[in-house]
């Protein structure tokens, strides 16, 4: 029997996935594992998808997407991130991740090197090991705030090193990095001759400042030809199964991603875009009455968990919070979230899904109804310590 390539088998599982299947077996479970915004895809953008299906606009797209989907994003990104883009430097793409993997498909070849968060977004590492390239860690530390420091990232960097991925508003910190760490990780990049990698889908939920795109920053400095950003309607529309999002490239990669197009997905969904066209057009009432729910939800959290003396990471972006568990998962936090989903019924995603650095950690989803966040906080094991100072 044929074997996979060699490189194959070093693309781990995902963490998350693993307990949101196992919970899906199981009746009525409390569901925090996955981002999934738990309010309805808003009914113009519903509207606008049943229409192509009406009129059987189902044909093949251009590989970059339709056209009036591709004007409303440059429309957006000089109007919300605060940098131009042509319309052939955007390309529509099955969601935030594909978009991720083109990005890394120009940027590695088999044997190169990439930084990733560590926690970060599982993806930033399995992606790379699927093409033959080495995701390199570098650690985000409570005791920092999550932040990356140059010393340990230029201690990182190697020969092989031709990439960074960037994360703000992160996943699963709820990190939101501000101007001046933008700056120091865009000129970290140029000191090396790196591309950077910018996943941006939570943008529009920041709670302690505006967000910032790495590529209006990096343009100040005649960088921006070094960004690749990344960006979704999953999260800001609660499109998350239309999978619809978009990567940004420099000049010049035209034929470049028509030929990635082709060979990977063709074109997104004619439907899902034209659905998107109306979440980018159709105004942000939804966006804030997200942004009102999810902030509200964070309070409600915090509150609990300062109550029974955890320690946790208070976001300044996203819908997670990132809760110490090491009392209660003795060393196997991968272990513990399994056993606490099936004797308590609350998937969370163990911290180990998003690297070792994750380890006594949990991931849970605040983008849920209230009433599941405050049943699962209160089945959470108490913490030992008494409940004070325990905020990050």
């Amino acid at each position: 029997m044929p074997q996979p390539a060699a490189h194959i088998p070093a693309v781990p599982e995902s963490g998350t996935r693993r307990i949101y299947e196992l919970a899906l077996t199981l009746d009525d479970p409390l569901m925090l594992v996955v981002g999934e915004p738990d309010d309805a895809v808003p009914e113009h953008v519903r509207e606008a998808a049943r229409a192509a299906w009406s009129r059987d606009d189902t044909d093949y797209a251009p590989n970059g997407g339709i056209p009036a989907l591709r004007r409303a994003i440059v429309e957006k990104l000089a109007r919300e991130n605060g940098f131009e883009a042509d319309v052939d430097q955007v390309w529509v793409t099955v969601g935030g991740t594909q978009a991720i993997a083109q990005a890394l498909t120009i940027a590695l070849g088999a044997g190169d090197e990439v930084l990733v968060p560590d926690p970060g977004y599982t993806t930033f590492t399995m992606y790379p090991r699927s093409i033959g390239a080495v995701p390199v860690p570098y650690p985000l530390r409570a005791e920092d705030g999550f932040v990356p420091r140059l010393p340990q990232l230029e201690r990182l960097v190697t020969e092989r090193t031709r990439a960074i991925i960037v994360n703000s508003p992160s996943n699963p910190l709820g990190v939101v990095f501000d101007e001046a760490t933008l700056e120091e990780l865009v000129a970290f990049a140029a000191r090396h001759d790196l591309w950077i990698v910018s996943d941006e889908v939570y943008e529009h939920f920041t709670w302690s400042g505006p967000h910032v795109s790495v590529a209006a920053v990096a343009a100040r400095t005649g960088d921006q030809e070094r960004v690749l950003s990344v960006f979704s309607t999953s999260k800001s529309h609660a499109m998350t199964g239309a999978r619809v999002g978009w990567l940004v490239t420099p000049p010049g990669f035209g034929g470049t991603m028509r030929a990635l197009q082709e060979a990977t997905i063709a074109c997104v969904a004619t439907p899902d875009q034209h659905a998107a066209v109306a979440a980018l057009t159709g105004g942000d009432a939804h966006i804030r009455a997200a942004r009102d729910r999810y902030r509200a939800h964070i309070e409600l959290a915090a509150a609990l968990l300062d109550a029974r003396g955890f320690r946790y990471h208070r976001p300044e972006g996203a819908f997670y919070l990132w809760i110490d568990v090491s009392h209660a998962s003795e060393g196997d936090v991968a272990g513990w979230a399994q056993r606490f989903l099936l004797e308590a019924r609350v998937a969370v995603a163990p911290g180990t899904a998003f690297g070792r650095a994750g380890e006594g950690w949990i991931r849970i989803c605040l983008a849920a109804a209230p009433e599941v966040v405050r049943t699962a906080i209160e089945r959470l094991p108490s913490p030992r310590h008494e409940p004070a100072g325990a905020r990050e």
